[in-house]
């Protein structure tokens, strides 16, 4: 059925071309290779900064690149963190590394993500891209396009990644680049060795390159942090007949506090009563392992005529370690028997108290050591032809990406109960004794912790996207119509598809079925290891005086003595899922040229149709006669589907030689999550919900359009502005579809806990929508136009500010802005160059932003973080080069707050990050 929608186009909103349309037809891509080769050779960041500046200046939208030495010259982990210099692009950081991406602070899977004009595969479960699995050596060039044409696949509302890597004939003759790096974290004080190889040729008409990078990194991070709110409305508000249900918990509140709850169903009235409901100390060891290789061969006998294989593999292992010590404040019925309340505090706007400084009669406290191991192999293939045929430009291609991850997660826990007491800090929360006679030290009485169960979840998602696609195009000089100047159309069609398994077990005796450890064994019965020693490096959180080091059981012994023989995990029929989508495109455009009084004028327009069918399929929980629950014995599968129509119309007008004015103007769509779509029923017993998937879900859509001035100095130099808006609509947010009654919940043990009522949780499409409007600021500045003392000198800075209108996507009304928004943002770099030595400095800043809404009612912020790193350079000679450089060189903390700085959520360090390495070009 067709999407009936209106678009409106201010007049001063007109609009974008971009660079990579398709791979750029013959003659085109010559010049703009022969440019990046000379980078390539130099070394030179001032170069590419200029380079980057040409690419800019000759689309027709807004648009910034980064190219191939600019790249290896940043000190950086992944390609996230290369790409997190450029203007209005920020990245989402995760034990310290660069993972996903965002452009203009939209969420990540707002942003659209290609290699070679291919969609871009990834492991995670969603559309978003995990940028940690790319090597940045393997990339030749990055553009960056926050506007869109009719020629553009569809998918990216706030703008796509554009990614190429390295081709034979990028370079003149034989190439050959080599590197060696060792890096050192100090808190892990571990060192990590990476290398990179690049060898390319040309031999008459055939051309081939291969690359290959390699790294390894250990990373250690100490985590401290009040973990989340828990409502009251966990022990007040579900009906049912378990013992949960009593009045006691409310009783207990007003006699201990003074709070009294009126309705104890009255979930908005429940809910803005909260307990900080867990204190966590916890310690990682990340370690990684990566490597990507790329082939290039190419076959081009005249510059009319090219035909281009590129491959691209990779692998990225990600182990991780982590340990807690942990103590939810209430999580028992004997936890209610009494509250000391020893502070407490209040949102007024929100009519919200918190219990901040409180000890119960039996806290629960939790050692748990966990391990968790992915490994995502990645893989694209792809034959890309440009031919020019008479007065026609044919440009096709066709290809294959995907990728495939298994995770596996364990986690062995021991339980004490304890009364203790839990408070907020500045730096997080902790657990103390309290007063009664009953509490203990929980970091020093492993004999008090019993066994409950070492737990072990395996996932397995593949991820298949094949595509063709065929353009034609065509240059123009009428006399009848000289305005005309080309002609372009085409099609595309798209297949992807992600399966996804899991499947859980517990261990919890010594063979299966057997529970004797559980309530019987004791952390004191196993080997005990000092955090210190399962982490390795110096003290827990030393900069924290308060914190404290502990012993608990290592993962390793974990799996060899906790483990049964022959235990095993079975994927589970109730998380499966499985969706196919399949996506037809066709479009046509137009530009223009012409003269507004003596000023030259470029104008495009265009309109991208597409045709979307989506299947889904997952298995379903159905009732039996006899009350229990079972699975449908085959997936049940659902199809849906719809089709768009996308116009944008794009103008540039040259004010003067170097005075710039660009506009845009477009309508754009972003898919749903392949996992709010699949067809399956997923049930959280600890919230009485059930949650659907939907494949009746509908794009996202955003009307757009952006205005902007560049002036172009000498030396490569530019100063930009530009004001955008984008009318969002159909935001994907959950929502209560319905009610299952009479649903029987059990106990780990079998036993029967109550009968309650389960709410279904689906996502849909809200209604209404709103605005995201923003200005943006670019200075590159070489300092030699203000003195030749200054030579070599500069500055690239850009600055990003935000505003929106959403209100609020809490079930209590508090209002919140979209999810990864940050209100400002922006990047300066103070670099110097001359013939044999570099230095830069560079600090990167994002704002605070909501990094999800906990129980669908309290936002959770990540607070504003800035990262200084540098690095330096020395040529020995044209070919051979040294590095140094260092990453959070300020030894900068992540933080995170629920609702207000008050009650921290995450306070996390990395720690800081020093590289040496050797770069030779031959």
């Amino acid at each position: 059925m067709m999407t009936k929608r209106i678009f409106t186009l201010s007049p001063l909103a007109l609009a974008l071309s971009s660079l990579f349309v398709a791979p750029s037809y013959a003659q085109e891509t010559e010049k703009e290779d022969q440019a990046m080769e000379q980078i390539v050779v130099t070394g030179s960041y001032i170069k590419s900064l200029e380079q980057a500046i040409d690419l800019k200046r000759s689309n027709i939208g807004f648009s910034d690149s980064i190219v191939a030495s600019d790249i290896a010259d940043f000190p950086e982990q992944n390609l996230a963190e290369a790409l997190q210099r450029m203007p209005g692009v920020t990245i989402e950081r995760n034990k310290g590394l660069g993972q996903k991406v965002n452009v203009r602070s939209l969420p990540s899977e707002f942003t659209f993500v290609s290699i070679n004009n291919l969609a871009t595969a990834s492991g995670s479960g969603g559309r978003d891209v995990e940028f940690d699995m790319f090597a940045s050596e393997i990339i030749q060039s990055v553009t960056v396009k926050k506007s869109s044409t009719a020629a553009d696949e569809e998918g990216g509302i706030a703008g796509s990644v554009a990614i190429t890597t390295a081709r034979p004939f990028d370079y003149d003759g034989r190439k050959l680049v080599a590197s060696v790096e060792g890096a050192y974290n100090e808190i892990s004080e571990k060192s990590d060795p990476k290398l990179t190889f690049l060898a390319s040729d040309t031999f008459g008409d055939w051309g081939a390159l291969a690359s290959f990078a390699f790294s390894q990194r250990t990373n250690r991070t100490d985590s401290n942090s009040g973990i989340d709110f828990r409502p009251l409305s966990r022990f007040l508000e579900k009906k049912g007949s378990s013992q949960w249900q009593s009045d006691q918990a409310a009783d207990v509140l007003e006699r201990d506090t003074g709070i009294t709850i009126n309705d104890r169903f009255d979930s908005d009235e429940t809910s803005r009563v909260v307990f900080l409901n867990k204190v966590g100390d916890r310690s990682y060891l990340t370690e990684q392992e990566k490597w990507g290789a790329t082939l290039s061969l190419q076959y081009k006998p005249s510059s009319e005529f090219s035909l281009t294989f590129d491959g691209l593999l990779g692998n990225f292992d990600d182990h991780e370690d982590e340990y807690d010590a942990s103590a939810y404040a209430a999580s028992s019925v004997s936890s209610l028997e009494r509250i000391n309340q020893y502070d407490s505090s209040t949102l007024g706007d929100y009519g919200i108290t918190v219990l901040t400084d409180v000890d119960y009669a039996a806290t629960q406290h939790e050692f748990l050591s966990k391990e968790h191991s992915s490994d995502t192999d990645y893989q694209q293939f792809s034959i890309a032809m440009d031919w020019v045929v008479g007065d026609w430009d044919i440009y096709g291609l066709v290809g294959y990406s995907g990728a495939d991850k298994t995770t596996e997660s364990t986690n062995l826990k021991h339980t004490a109960y304890r009364a203790t007491r839990s408070r907020y800090t500045s730096t997080g929360a902790e657990t103390i004794p309290s007063n009664n006679p009953d509490t203990f030290d929980m970091y020093n009485s492993p004999e008090a912790y019993l066994f409950d169960y070492n737990e072990v979840n395996l996932e397995a998602i593949s991820d298949d996207k094949y595509a063709a696609q065929l353009d034609f195009s065509r240059q123009f000089s009428l006399d009848s119509f000289p305005a005309l100047t080309k002609l372009q159309f085409g099609a595309r069609y798209t297949d992807k598809s992600k399966e996804r398994n899991y499947g859980t077990n517990r261990a919890t005796g010594p063979s299966a079925g057997d529970t004797s450890w559980v309530g019987t064994r004791t952390l004191a019965d196993s080997e005990l290891t000092n955090i210190s020693d399962l982490v390795n490096g110096g003290e827990y959180l030393s900069d924290v005086t308060s914190k404290q080091g502990w012993s608990q059981i290592s993962n390793s012994y974990a799996r060899n003595q906790l483990r049964y023989e022959g235990f095993g995990v079975d994927f589970e029929p109730d998380q499966y899922y499985q969706v196919a989508e399949k996506t037809t495109a066709i479009y046509a455009m137009a530009d223009f040229a012409f003269d507004i009084g003596d000023m030259p004028a470029t104008l495009n327009t265009g309109v991208r149709y597409i045709d979307t069918k989506v299947d889904s399929s997952g298995y379903h929980q159905v009732q039996n006669d006899d009350g229990s629950t079972s699975y449908t014995s085959t997936p049940v599968s659902k199809s849906g589907g719809y089709t768009e129509v996308l116009p944008s119309i794009n103008f540039t007008l040259e004010l003067n030689d170097d005075l710039v004015l660009r506009a845009a103007a477009s309508q754009t769509l972003m898919r749903p999550s392949l996992t709010d779509i699949a067809y399956k029923r997923t049930v959280s017993l600890s919230e009485f919900k059930y949650r659907d998937g939907n494949p009746d879900l509908k794009p996202t859509y955003a009307d757009q359009w952006e205005l902007g001035l560049e002036w172009y100095l000498e030396d490569g130099g530019l100063l930009a502005v530009s004001y955008f808006e984008k009318e969002i609509e159909g935001v994907v947010r959950e929502s209560l579809t319905g009610v299952v009654n009479g649903v029987t919940k059990y106990n780990d043990n079998g036993t029967v806990d109550g009968v309650y009522d389960f709410d279904v949780y689906q996502k849909v499409n809200a209604e209404g929508s709103y605005d995201v409007s923003g200005v943006e600021f670019i200075a590159q500045i070489p300092f030699a136009r203000f003195s030749s003392m200054l030579e070599g000198f500069g500055v690239n800075a850009n600055y990003t500010t935000l505003n929106n209108s959403l209100t609020g996507a809490s079930d209590l009304g508090i209002p919140t802005p979209p999810e990864g928004l940050a209100d400002e943002t922006y990047n300066l770099t103070f670099y110097y160059e001359n013939e044999s030595f570099d230095a830069r400095i560079s600090y990167n800043y994002k704002d605070k932003y909501v990094e999800y809404i906990e129980r669908d009612m309290y936002p959770v912020y990540r607070d504003a973080y800035g990262q200084t790193d540098v690095s330096f350079g020395y040529s020995i000679n044209d070919s051979v080069k040294f590095t140094l450089e260092g990453i959070n060189i300020t030894d900068e903390a992540t933080k995170g707050y629920t609702l207000d700085p008050a009650f921290p959520s995450m306070y996390e360090f990395s720690g800081r990050r020093f590289a040496l390495g050797v770069r030779a070009i031959f």
